[in-house]
This record gives C-alpha cells, sequence and structure tokens, in this order.
C-alpha cells in the first residue's frame, strides 16, 4: 500500500510540476501600450500606407504628451529651482490640452493611441526620478530639451508628409508651442548649469 501511496504522489506532483510550467508558457507579457496602438492601426489601414503613416505621427504624439504631464509633475514635486518647477506646470498645462486634441483627432480618423504611458515614458520618468537635488534639475532640463528637437522635427515632418491636411495642419499649429518649450528649456538649462 505504501508504494501506491507513493507512486501517486509521485505522478501527483509530476502533474504539478507540468502544469505550472505550462501556466508560466501560458503568462502573457503585458504589451507596450504604443506597440498594441501600432499594431490596431496596422490591421485597420492595412490597404494604405498614408493613413498608417499618418497615424505614427498621432501615436507619437499621445506617447510624447502622456510623458511630458509624467515628468512635468515629477519636476514640480522634486526640482529644487521654482523655474524648474514653473516649466513643469507649464508642461502639465500645455501637454493635457495637447493630449485633448490628440484624441479628438484620433477618434475622427479612427486611430488608435496608447491608453497608458508607454516602456519609453516610464524609462524616461525611472531616470529622472533618480535623480534629486541639483542633479534633478540638471537632467530635466536636459531631457527637455532633447525631447523637444525631437519632437519638432517629427511635428515638421508631418507638417510636410502627412497625407491627411488635418493632420498636416494639426501638426503645423504644434510647432509654435514646442518651440516655446524648447526655447524656454535652452535658457532654463543656461541658469542651471552654472549652479554648483
Amino acid at each position: 500500500m505504501n508504494k501506491k501511496i507513493t507512486l501517486a504522489k509521485a505522478f501527483l506532483g509530476a502533474g504539478l510540476v507540468i502544469c505550472s510550467l505550462n501556466s508560466c508558457k501560458n503568462e502573457s507579457k503585458v504589451e507596450d501600450p504604443k506597440e498594441v496602438a501600432e499594431d490596431q492601426n496596422e490591421a485597420k489601414f492595412e490597404d494604405s500606407e498614408k493613413k498608417e503613416d499618418d497615424s505614427q505621427y498621432l501615436v507619437e504624439a499621445a506617447e510624447t504628451d502622456m510623458k511630458e504631464i509624467e515628468i512635468g509633475k515629477l519636476a514640480q514635486q522634486k526640482g529644487t529651482d521654482p523655474e524648474v518647477k514653473a516649466f513643469g506646470k507649464m508642461l502639465i498645462d500645455d501637454h493635457t490640452k495637447s493630449s485633448g486634441e490628440v484624441k479628438t483627432l484620433a477618434s475622427r480618423k479612427n486611430i488608435s493611441l496608447p491608453t497608458s504611458l508607454t516602456e519609453k515614458g516610464k524609462e524616461a520618468y525611472d531616470k529622472l526620478n533618480e535623480k534629486t537635488g541639483l542633479d534633478f534639475d540638471k537632467k530635466f532640463v536636459e531631457m527637455m530639451v532633447d525631447g523637444h528637437e525631437k519632437m519638432i522635427e517629427k511635428m515638421n515632418k508631418a507638417g510636410e508628409k502627412a497625407a491627411d491636411e488635418e493632420i498636416r495642419v494639426w501638426a503645423s499649429n504644434k510647432i509654435p508651442t514646442l518651440t516655446t518649450h524648447l526655447e524656454h528649456a535652452k535658457k532654463l538649462k543656461e541658469l542651471i548649469d552654472v549652479k554648483k
């Protein structure tokens, strides 16, 4: 009888190991919200590369808006310089407004957008959040200069190359605000860089 119990336990143990291994295999990896949106747009617009390209402009803008809002909040919490805190508030206000515009335009064009902060956005947030004091302020302004330069480049491209006229106009209209942010960030960087 002991042999039967031992054999039953062995089978039960093997069964549990196999079940747990299978459940590990079936665990779904959480997809990046940007990738989800891009996949949805690719499926919707597979017959039109131009629409798929246009959707990318809005996906990137939505991704940037969410990241800038969160980084703006972080600047208000952790910034040591009053100008850094003020810049953080400006980011929150302007990118919240921009986010609303992007969502409205995307809805009209049947374009899917990321629904939460992307992996890239989380990574940028985490890198900044690791810093404190003057190091935080310096990293923040450095990120703002770099990020706004890249976004202006993307909006210039969208303003010139988007197939949809409404998306071209929208992108062109974003450039003045982004340029204001960039100029502000550059001046702020000069002020912060001389601090010790």
